[in-house]
């Protein structure tokens, strides 16, 4: 491992080296370097982009406490690569994730290795509006998942989020687009994959995941792709929508969590025998609104399972699957010089089958918009309640440099 870090260092030194005494056209946030080849045959963008991260946490529930927990983090440290193959329509886009939080999860079905991967995944436009996917990447789910990290309005993505999405992995995609009359546009993304999440390498336990997700735009599509990214930056000149619902099934799946999550064994083994399969189902349904600055997302998610639990063979029980429901609500506005006030509302409410838990979340976020989200400073204050008990306070303070 250290001997790869060490090669990819010594590569990027010797490539900044060569062009430390040349002069780039390149903006900040537009990528490192960006290269075509001389016979249009193909092209890379490279760039790097990276988190800091502040966390203070004060116990809610304890008056005589007032000591806060502190933390600092790199939260992401990323390099990305994009761009052509032998024809404009056959694209790619690689990503690799350095910070500790990027490659944690090493597991046996991962050779015990760090998960440095993020995405590796080629688009072929084969047709008009027809794209095929093939490789390792985010999968159609919810929206705010989707949405890359970079492109958040808060400080980071909603509690529902954490619980509920279905992430990357390995397999297949189909995404189509249609446009009826002047404005109203359907899109519509097929994904079947290894149903174990990013990285696993040792096979594919139980069955696969298949993935459905169709999108509705009555007023066009956003500018610059703006129902990808969470805020309004481009202050929509006329409001635009999109209403969208995902289904997941994730046949005979071995984690508490879909493709994510603990997996699942039997009788305390570490067999890929022994693990418990279970058919689960994952339903997201959301939308996203946008106008003159101001913006609205709004998330649902149900999950459950064909058997819950996971049973020992003397009748304990060794694990179960996370089944419930969450809400996600949130809204921001982003003033003339470039600062947004935003607020949100998370609801998770876990089934009495597994013990039930309701978590909900208020958050207020200010962030100051640089450059975009190229570079920003972003804070959000969140007071959490389980149960109706107040819990804790959670102030967040980051950093966001994107190259």
């Amino acid at each position: 491992m250290k001997l790869k870090l060490t090669l990819i260092a010594v590569l990027l030194c010797t490539c900044f080296t060569l062009n430390a005494q040349q002069t780039t056209d390149s903006k900040f946030g537009k990528g490192v370097f960006n290269v075509i080849a001389k016979d249009s045959s193909w092209s890379m963008k490279f760039a790097t982009r990276m988190q800091f991260l502040s966390t203070s946490t004060l116990a809610a529930n304890d008056p005589n406490s007032a000591e806060v927990d502190q933390n600092f983090l790199v939260r992401r440290a990323r390099f990305k690569f994009n761009g052509f193959a032998f024809s404009p329509k056959f694209k790619y886009k690689f990503e690799l994730g350095l910070s500790n939080r990027d490659i944690s999860g090493a597991s046996q079905f991962t050779r015990d290795a760090p998960r440095y991967i993020l995405d590796a995944v080629v688009m072929w436009n084969f047709a008009p509006d027809w794209e095929l996917w093939v490789g390792q990447t985010k999968l159609p789910g919810n929206i705010e998942r989707v949405i890359s990290s970079g492109n958040l309005q808060f400080v980071d993505r909603s509690l529902l989020n954490s619980r509920f999405n279905i992430d990357r992995d390995v397999g297949l995609q189909l995404r189509h687009k249609d446009k009826l009359g002047k404005n109203f546009v359907i899109r519509e993304k097929i994904a079947v994959s290894q149903g174990e999440g990013r990285n696993v390498t040792q096979g594919n336990q139980g069955g696969l995941q298949y993935t459905g997700r169709v999108e509705f735009l009555p007023f066009g599509e956003f500018t610059s792709k703006g129902d990808y990214s969470s805020s309004d930056l481009k202050r929509e000149p006329t409001p635009k929508l999109m209403v969208a619902a995902t289904y997941d099934h994730n046949n005979n799946a071995v984690r508490s969590r879909s493709n994510l999550g603990s997996y699942l064994f039997i009788d305390g083994s570490d067999d890929p025998e022994d693990l418990f399969e279970t058919n689960i189902n994952t339903i997201f349904v959301d939308a996203i609104f946008k106008y003159q600055g101001f913006s609205f997302q709004g998330e649902y998610a149900h999950r459950d399972a064909e058997d819950v639990f996971a049973i020992n063979t003397d009748g304990t029980t060794a694990g179960n699957v996370e089944v419930g429901n969450s809400i996600n609500l949130q809204a921001g506005y982003l003033l003339p010089s470039n600062w947004e006030f935003s607020g949100r509302y998370t609801n998770v409410t876990l089934d009495d089958i597994i013990g039930g838990r309701d978590t909900d979340q208020y958050t207020v976020g200010a962030s100051k918009f640089i450059v975009g989200h190229k570079l920003k400073v972003q804070s959000d204050l969140t007071y959490e309640t389980i149960n109706g008990d107040g819990t804790n306070w959670i102030f967040r303070l980051q950093l966001d440099v994107h190259f």
